[in-house]
């Protein structure tokens, strides 16, 4: 099912009867929130060493042996599946011809409408579809208004309009950003624009998906703040390089339109699958104008040697990770230069 927005709450405290839920789109801190309350709900924490395991996206294959099994102490399981995508699709599916007792959370990334692994949580009965996206407007301005609230402190107009243009990028990071604000004003108080231009840092309305955009456009300075916030907030090396491999396929496609069948750029970005996220157009144009199909191949080459290196015992995966990133940004912060003169 297409869980509605009205129901999303009550299903997050309590998923029923429902075996397998899929968590989508380009907030990855409302996927990860939305995950660990779904594995709560079920199992009490998030590290029951009996009622709750992670199964490797390379081990999807084991999916509905890994479901079928039962706690030694009792309770429902939960198995949660990080960096999921259309390869977990036949394993579901085979899952839920099934009657495996656990709960299975699969985290993904943006995936597109005709997703074999959307389309078949759709319209199962006992599975669930959910997109996370970033929140912007009112929406946003609610959820700064309730988390400040839950933490006992208030907002003042003009103070809540410069916080919605601020975060939002991505939901744990806007939830620490005000978490720590409302330690600033201290309970019972309100939070007016001084205190939050004083308080809420530059790196507040950044996510992973910055880092990336702001790599392959040449902002290296940005690609190194937003890169930090990222891995601040729990994105793991491999995690980091696998995103990047995504970015960078997009681009080589879209690159490839351009160059085979003469598009524009505008229409080669229109045309990418899935679709890019309406507020980065513009930036995936300039990095189309910065990155040849040739360069892309190389660094697509080398982003993945890097995701191999980071799964070698003893090698510095962190380094590795950001090293890449950081490559990145330099290489099209040269091509820019370059085009300047």
């Amino acid at each position: 099912m297409k869980l509605p927005p009205a129901r999303l709450q009550a299903f997050l405290r309590d998923p029923g009867t429902c075996r397998v839920v899929l968590l989508h789109g380009d907030d990855a801190g409302m996927i990860r929130e939305r995950a660990e309350a779904l594995v709560r709900a079920i199992a009490g924490s998030l590290d029951d060493p009996f009622r709750v395991t992670e199964l490797a996206r390379e081990d999807i294959r084991r999916l509905p042996d890994e479901a079928a099994g039962l706690s030694l102490m009792g309770g429902r399981r939960v198995v949660r599946v990080r960096d999921a995508s259309d390869a977990a699709a036949d394993p579901v599916a085979l899952l839920l011809k099934g009657s495996a007792p656990a709960l299975v959370v699969l985290e993904a990334g943006a995936l597109p409408t005709r997703s074999k692994l959307r389309s078949l949580l759709e319209a199962a009965p006992d599975g669930a579809s959910i997109g996370c996206y970033p929140e912007e407007g009112r929406a946003l301005e609610e959820t700064i208004r309730a988390t400040l609230k839950a933490a006992g402190a208030g907002v003042t107009p003009d103070a809540l309009s410069w916080l919605s243009q601020q975060l939002g990028a991505d939901r744990v990071s806007t939830r620490a950003e005000l978490e720590k604000l409302a330690l600033y004003v201290g309970p019972g108080n309100t939070v007016d624009l001084d205190a939050a231009l004083t308080c809420v840092g530059d790196l507040a309305g950044l996510s992973l998906d910055d880092a990336l955009f702001a790599a392959t456009t040449g902002d290296v300075a940005t690609t190194d703040r937003a890169l930090e916030l990222a891995v601040a907030e729990g994105a793991a090396p491999v995690q980091v390089l696998r995103a990047a491999l995504l970015h960078l396929q997009k681009l080589h496609r879209a690159r490839l339109a351009m160059e085979e069948q003469g598009l524009t750029a505008s229409d080669a970005t229109k045309a990418v699958r899935p679709p890019v996220f309406y507020q980065k157009v513009g930036a995936f144009g300039r990095s189309l104008g910065l990155w040849s199909t040739a360069n892309l191949t190389a660094a697509l080459a080398a982003v993945a040697e890097a995701e191999r290196g980071c799964k070698r015992t003893g090698w510095p995966d962190d380094v590795l990770s950001r090293n890449a990133i950081l490559t990145l940004a330099r290489r099209s912060a040269v091509a820019a230069r370059s085009m300047r003169r």
